[in-house]
């Protein structure tokens, strides 16, 4: 976990696991220690979580989505879980139901990154939108899958991005607090003229 900055901006992040046998008990869920894992890691500022455990209906996963940003007022929502082609993987849908803005190139480079492992990564449908002042991604639902998208492959030649690097500067374009992240974990990318001065 990394020391969080005293002078950074507080953030409050919603994590999300979707699964239906996780959310009614029948395995441990290891969607939400892995986000919170992940992201305690990579993020400097104070964090407030917002964790939810829920099936694969669409309208609950919509309907946590609106909670989560016009609420609980989440910076940023990551969820897990029911991306795939099956019939029960809904997540997309409801997380575009719900959306402002579109913002593809987040599923675009998870699947860039996934393809490095496993061909089936071209069945992944994760999406990103903004609804407000959020930011909504969908990611993978297996806990390595979750680091490597988030952390991308830094000692590939040549070097994949992670889609986390682009998080924090997205979150200042959309008005939200300014992320500051553990370079050891992944550097966050801004423009020069958006870079605070410590």
């Amino acid at each position: 976990m990394s020391e969080p900055t005293p002078s950074a901006d507080p953030v409050r992040i919603g994590i999300v696991s979707i699964s239906d046998r996780a959310s009614s008990g029948v395995y441990q869920d290891q969607g939400l220690p892995a986000l919170q894992a992940w992201l305690s890691r990579a993020v400097r500022n104070p964090v407030s979580w917002e964790s939810r455990l829920i099936p694969d209906e669409q309208a609950v996963i919509a309907a946590t989505l609106r909670e989560l940003a016009d609420d609980a007022r989440c910076d940023l929502v990551l969820t897990t879980g029911g991306t795939g082609p099956a019939r029960r993987d809904v997540t997309p849908e409801a997380t575009l139901a719900v959306a402002d803005k579109e913002m593809p190139g987040f599923g675009e480079q998870m699947r860039q990154i996934s393809l490095r492992f496993v061909p089936t990564a071209i069945l992944s449908r994760q999406v990103a939108v903004i609804r407000g002042q959020t930011l909504i991604i969908n990611l993978p639902g297996q806990p390595k899958s979750i680091a490597e998208t988030l952390e991308g492959l830094p000692q590939a030649q040549p070097p994949v991005h992670g889609i986390f690097a682009a998080v924090p500067y997205c979150i200042d374009l959309i008005g939200g607090p300014y992320i500051e992240t553990d370079e050891a974990v992944c550097k966050a990318f801004r423009p020069k003229s958006a870079i605070r001065a410590r």
